[in-house]
């Protein structure tokens, strides 16, 4: 069964930037579509950037474009998630997912079967 464990979080100034990681085992990422997601305070978590399992294709919210990206090393059987530019509206915990099946055109919670623990990320000066 697939396990997911990030790192990375942490307190950054606005501006800064932050490079989370989560990673695999007891399964390869190489099959599965990969997601980032956060949730705030009183809020629903919502799709921070999704990637598609060989094809490179991403899809990702509205806020984070131009700042944020994904990507993949199967063989370390790790995701990351590169952030720059980071505001405080970015502040969250995050969470890396993964998809048994076809990338969506969406990036949302319902569509992930597996998740990480978590790990926040505090954007104040």
């Amino acid at each position: 069964q697939l396990q997911l464990v990030e790192a990375g979080g942490g307190l950054v100034q606005p501006g800064g930037s932050l490079i989370l990681s989560c990673a695999a085992s007891g399964s390869t990422l190489v099959y599965y579509v990969i997601g980032w997601f956060r949730q705030a305070p009183g809020k629903e978590r919502e799709g921070v950037e999704c990637l598609s399992r060989s094809d490179g294709s991403t899809n990702y919210a509205d806020s984070v474009k131009g700042r944020f990206t994904i990507s993949r090393d199967n063989a370390k059987n790790t995701v990351y998630l590169q952030m720059n530019s980071l505001k405080p509206e970015d502040t969250a915990v995050y969470y890396c997912a993964a998809r048994w099946g076809f990338f969506q055109p969406m990036c949302l919670p319902a569509y992930f079967g597996s998740w990480g623990q978590g790990t926040q990320v505090t954007v104040s000066s």
